[in-house]
């Protein structure tokens, strides 16, 4: 099983164990999106010492090749001094170290090439990642959208029955009734404290002025003929006559 199978199965895992057990959709998000980061760190260290063993290598198959050449150059010189058993004896030495420094290079190709593998495999994971995080907030918005809606339910379902609101207007009329009582009762306090006496003469001084202030308004505006004056004078004296007759109850009353 390669890294990125055996990661997989573990993500796999943690992500069904915390979806059986979920209460709060958000904590369960963030939990996922860290185990991810957390598995992400470490790939990122198998792949680095993947790509470590990768370069040693291609070191050791070039030193390999650079430990031929030298013994293929003291042949050579060998050759040239007439010592021809120690060219041989060199020439022995430099293809032993061609074939290992070839079958380091072939060994080096295939693990470069699984390198890459693990590199594009690793940048995958870390896009993936990426994008949870991006749809991370869309669930979440979703998840609290859902909450709402069922609580919203939920209220609903318990207020069936209308008590709830029932009892709300039968405590809105018992104010209004309340209020009604006490604007009565400040009526009745208004109509008997006092001298109703003097309450009568404001009222009708009142409607002697109201009818004072019309003539007045209408002599302004040109609405009265020749005879307003005698109008007014008249409305005066009959408004002094009804206070006297109003005396005139009251003293006999008493």
């Amino acid at each position: 099983m390669g890294i990125f199978d055996r990661l997989s199965t573990m993500i796999r895992s943690n992500i069904n164990d915390l979806i059986s057990r979920a209460e709060n959709p958000e904590k369960m998000l963030n939990q996922l999106i860290s185990d991810m980061k957390g598995q992400l760190a470490k790939a990122k260290q198998q792949v680095a010492s993947a790509i470590a063993d990768e370069k040693k290598l291609q070191a050791d198959a070039e030193a390999m090749r650079k430990q031929a050449q030298d013994w293929e150059r003291r042949a050579m010189l060998a050759v040239q001094e007439g010592r021809d058993d120690l060219a041989k004896q060199a020439l022995t030495r430099y293809n032993e170290a061609m074939q290992g420094a070839q079958q380091l290079h072939e060994t080096w190709v295939k693990h470069k090439a699984e390198t890459e593998t693990l590199k594009g495999s690793l940048r995958q994971l870390n896009d993936k990642i990426e994008e949870a995080k991006r749809k991370k907030n869309i669930l979440v918005a979703r998840a609290r959208r859902a909450e709402a809606q069922q609580r919203i339910q939920e209220t609903m379902s318990g207020m069936s029955d209308k008590s709830a609101f029932e009892s709300f207007e039968r405590m809105s009329e018992k104010i209004e009734q309340q209020e009604r009582r006490a604007i009565a009762a400040a009526e009745l306090q208004n109509e008997f404290e006092g001298d109703t006496l003097a309450q009568q003469f404001q009222q009708l001084e009142y409607k002697g002025s109201s009818d004072q202030q019309l003539l007045e308004l209408k002599s302004r505006m040109g609405l009265l003929g020749a005879g307003g004056g005698e109008a007014a004078k008249q409305l005066g004296k009959g408004g002094e006559t009804l206070e006297a007759e109003v005396v005139e109850e009251e003293d006999e009353k008493k």
